[in-house]
């Protein structure tokens, strides 16, 4: 079965083929944060299906060029700056240190390239694109000496979201970054100066300014993946007014399709509710780690449900996902264990199975991928319990889910056993050796305080990370 995407733009889900004649390339573009703040589990939604969307690619053979932008000037960034009292770089430079930490604990893969919208030479981009625009009749510098993108000349605005123009109110020029639906009019793309702005400010044919914000993702995709990228993604919120602004920029500039598969997920909901910090729901992802939880453990809960679906975020359900990281922890621990005894040449049917890649291969669809993969887990562990699977047949097992994990990326990753713990254990192997339970039920207790799990086999005591 082919790559199979639902597109926003045709609202449909169509077969892939990328750009690259050869079929091997493929080029996307995904929008960053806007470093004002510490990004919330909302954004983070976006960004792991987004490395979901990388990581199948590259299962499937394709190398993958993602740039991932960051929106380091615009409203938002020049007011937290003038707020706090610092120059515009360091104001922004702690939140994107906070950024790359928090892809990190997630487990989220880097993009090829993180350009900033500050960088010279993107502003210099920006600049050179906006004069294309004026040019050619797309853009005006208007009374206020902002430069505004001309709509009535691109009338293909508006149907990535799908909006009926003539049915909107239009609402003359539009000279902020962000704007309901209803206002529909000519948008900012380059700002004429004012006080607000403070020193963040840049010389142009049209006098000091800035940027407006969608002209910064034209500028950067382009330069950086050419006129025509395979697949642009981001939240539903981004389709419009932002997505929508570049298209009608981009296309105007190249005279070529800007995007040819459109991929957004959808809303996040914090136990049934928009999140907010008016209602106490809204969690950066370092709230979540002061509450206990880990970052694989966000991770599961945030990808487990289709990009497309709206995801409502419960401690209940992160609760869910530590047990099932639990189950996974446990089958490959016995995996491993069976795999390092004798040797042997068959193969269970169960170590060869695709369907966990043709899940994702129909739109992402996680909830099939994960049902397989724990369809694999119960018939393993009871062919495991019967004796029937062997340990060839375990490491084909483990071979498999190494494919599987390089999707999922939810292994746990191996933590040394502190000295305090190992000593327990010993001394709990020699109470145990004298028959001394009660003693051992004290040790086993002092092991699980220290956060380990210590479990009796066959072969001894197995220790394991709680």
């Amino acid at each position: 079965m082919p790559l199979r995407f639902q597109n926003t733009y045709s609202r449909q889900v169509e077969d892939f083929h990328p750009l690259d004649p050869a079929g091997n390339f493929v080029k996307v573009y995904t929008c960053g944060p806007t470093v004002y703040n510490f990004a919330h589990i909302g954004n983070f939604r976006a960004y792991i299906f987004e490395d979901l969307l990388q990581r199948h690619l590259e299962l499937r053979g394709f190398s993958v060029n993602r740039v991932m932008n960051l929106t380091d000037v615009d409203d938002k960034t020049i007011r937290g700056c003038r707020e706090a009292g610092l120059p515009l770089q360091e104001f922004t430079g702690k939140y994107k240190q906070a950024f790359f930490d928090d892809l990190k604990t997630l487990r989220v893969k880097p993009a090829g390239t993180f350009p900033a919208a500050t960088d010279p030479v993107y502003i210099a981009r920006m600049i050179e694109m906006i004069q294309l625009l004026v040019d050619r009749g797309f853009a005006y510098q208007a009374e206020d000496r902002s430069v505004y993108f001309r709509l009535n000349k691109f009338p293909d605005y508006g149907k990535l979201a799908h909006l009926n123009l003539e049915e909107l109110r239009p609402t003359g020029r539009i000279r902020n970054d962000e704007y309901e639906k209803e206002s529909v009019g000519d948008f900012a793309l380059w700002k004429a100066w004012d006080e607000a702005d403070g020193d963040v400010a840049w010389e142009s044919p049209w006098g000091r300014g800035r940027p407006g914000w969608h002209i910064e993702c034209s500028a950067m995709a382009t330069a950086l993946l050419g006129a025509e990228i395979d697949i642009h993604c981001g939240g539903v919120d981004n389709i419009f007014p932002h997505h929508e602004a570049e298209i009608a920029q981009s296309e105007c500039c190249t005279g070529h399709r800007f995007v040819r598969y459109w991929m957004h997920c959808a809303h996040l909901m914090v136990e049934g509710q928009k999140m907010s910090k008016s209602l106490g729901n809204f969690f950066t992802l370092r709230d979540l780690l002061d509450k206990g939880w880990t970052g694989r453990e966000i991770r599961y809960a945030l990808i487990a449900v289709n990009y497309r679906l709206p995801l409502n975020f419960t401690f209940d359900g992160m609760a869910a996902a530590r047990s099932a990281l639990g189950r996974i922890d446990e089958w490959t621990a016995r995996l491993l264990d069976l795999a390092a005894s004798e040797q042997s040449q068959s193969i269970h049917p169960l170590a060869t199975r695709t369907a966990f890649e043709e899940a994702l291969d129909d739109d992402l669809n996680i909830s099939g991928a994960l049902g397989h993969l724990f369809e694999a887990i119960r018939e393993s562990n009871r062919a495991m319990n019967q004796q029937s699977f062997t340990p060839s047949d375990a490491r084909a097992m483990l071979n498999w889910w190494q494919r599987v994990n390089s999707v999922l990326q939810f292994q746990r990753e191996e933590e040394a056993i502190p000295a305090a713990v190992l000593a327990l254990v010993e001394q709990r192997a020699a109470a145990r050796a004298a028959k001394d339970f009660a003693l051992s039920d004290t040790l086993r207790a002092g092991i699980d305080v220290q956060g380990w799990l210590v479990k009796d086999t066959k072969d001894g005591q197995k220790l394991s990370k709680k």
